[in-house]
């Protein structure tokens, strides 16, 4: 992602209308194999990026970001990139991980993590031809330079692949920041105060001498940059119907809902669209207008029922102290960092307008002070011990004609079956359910969406199909 102010511009020199042909230095014993080979699509669209540094590099307040789909499932790269991160394996290529516990021996994952690092050492390589395009044209003087991402993930770390099942640890949330501000020109240091991506919006605007929306919560980090200014006391993270999270850079607090099954969770709405289509008409009768909130500019959204593929209740509140223990191993049970923690929460979520149904699902109150009645990590200590155990598997249930291994679209196809199935889970059997879900046995969807059926509820299932 990049801004830059250029006053005057300069003339402009040979070679800055180059073609994506562009050339930037290959890393340490890399060959160039991209322009060898075609390139990767991440790859090619970099070199094309870089081609417009170059076309613009004279011009005069431009903005370009440069956004590419690697890092991502598949982990797929160049043997050269392999060769360099790579292990002795012998066995099927895990560059897919699905989004469950750890089941794999330590080999698997050892290699999946070699992949993942080839492809990181590949993308490392095509911003390589973004800073010689800046070194090329002496662009640093007045260009800002930001490098973000999004999120990250999991590879074996808290025994889970991937992200959005479990709780929000600092893998896939604790992100990674790098910002050139030809204004201060701070580089080779670090800084201690705790931002977000929200604040990057702001930041550019700035830079460009230009006011952050009335109601944009970021803030512009030159200060920050410049002198590790301090911008926030904490900073609220989280996932729709998931954990709310809080943290204040050294201690982070993960609160799970207050009661089993998630209430109440509602979705406010101006696109009534899921990722991979339209929201069913059985949502959609239960649409109603709601009140504007303060972002939504006077237009009122639609309320709808909230679906969340777990039941972030199973995994519990958890308080860590990443000081002592910047892997998340070990929750703490602090009543008073907590009631500092969720009160801190509570304040951002009222800052954000958060729905009323958010504070009820959280059990906080949304005025008044909190007290100890109000803390979950005591309470819930013993699910997130649970949720640590190794999953089930298909040999703790009984063999039978159908079980919990059993397509769920082949067991609502039977009549005697669906009886069972609509005592145990209810709504879950007559709420339309996607076909990639149908295509799974409920020990499959017990494994994915973690608390969505409990294991006593799993194994009541189990035998009473057994005795079909």
């Amino acid at each position: 992602m990049e801004g830059a102010r250029r006053r005057p511009a300069r003339a402009r020199q040979p070679g800055a209308d180059r073609d994506e042909r562009g050339t930037a230095p290959p890393g340490p014993g890399q060959p160039a194999v991209h322009g060898q080979r075609g390139g990767a699509p991440a790859d090619a669209y970099l070199r094309r990026r870089a081609a417009l540094l170059r076309t613009n590099a004279y011009e005069d307040d431009w903005f370009l970001q440069i956004e590419t789909f690697d890092p991502h499932e598949p982990f797929f790269t160049y043997d050269d990139y392999r060769k360099l991160s790579g292990t002795a394996y012998d066995g099927p290529e895990p560059d897919w991980p699905d989004y469950v516990r750890v089941s794999e021996p330590q080999e698997t994952v050892d290699h999946t993590r070699s992949l993942y690092s080839a492809l990181l050492t590949m993308c490392d390589h095509s911003l390589g031809r973004v800073l010689a395009a800046m070194d090329e044209h002496d662009m640093w003087d007045d260009t800002m330079l930001i490098v973000g991402t999004d999120h990250g993930f999991l590879l074996g770390e808290h025994d889970w692949w991937g992200r959005n099942t479990p709780p929000y640890f600092q893998e896939t949330i604790h992100l990674p920041l790098f910002v050139w501000d030809p204004r201060s020109r701070r580089r080779g240091e670090r800084r201690t105060s705790l931002v977000q991506t929200i604040d990057l919006a702001p930041t550019l605007l700035d830079f460009f001498g230009q006011p952050a929306p009335p109601d944009a919560q970021g803030v512009s980090l030159a200060h920050t940059v410049a002198e590790d200014e301090p911008v926030r006391e904490a900073g609220l993270f989280g996932i729709f119907g998931g954990h709310v999270n809080v943290t204040d850079g050294r201690w982070v607090y993960l609160r799970a809902p207050a009661r089993p099954g998630n209430p109440p969770l509602a979705e406010y709405t101006l696109m009534p669209t899921l990722m991979r289509g339209r929201m069913p008409v059985e949502v959609l009768r239960e649409a109603a207008l709601a009140a504007p909130f303060g972002f939504t500019k006077g237009v009122s959204p639609l309320r709808v029922p909230g679906t969340a593929y777990t039941d972030p209740y199973a995994f519990g509140s958890m308080l860590f102290d990443l000081d002592a223990d910047p892997g998340q191993r070990h929750p703490v049970v602090d009543d008073e960092q907590e009631l500092r923690m969720a009160t801190l929460m509570r304040d951002l979520m009222v800052a954000s307008e958060a729905p009323a149904e958010q504070f009820a699902r959280m059990g906080l109150p949304a005025t008044g002070p909190l007290t100890s009645g109000h803390l979950l990590c005591r309470e819930q200590a013993a699910q997130v011990e649970t949720s640590r155990r190794r999953p089930l598997r298909a040999a703790d249930f009984p063999g039978s004609r159908i079980g919990v291994t059993t397509p769920i679209a082949t067991l609502l196809a039977d009549p005697a079956a669906v009886s069972p199935l609509r005592a145990h889970l209810g709504d879950l059997v007559d709420g339309p359910l996607p076909d990639e879900v149908l295509e799974l046995g409920l020990l499959d969807v017990a494994d994915v969406a973690v608390g969505l059926i409990p294991t006593a509820t799993l194994h009541r299932i189990a035998d009473e199909l057994a005795e079909l």
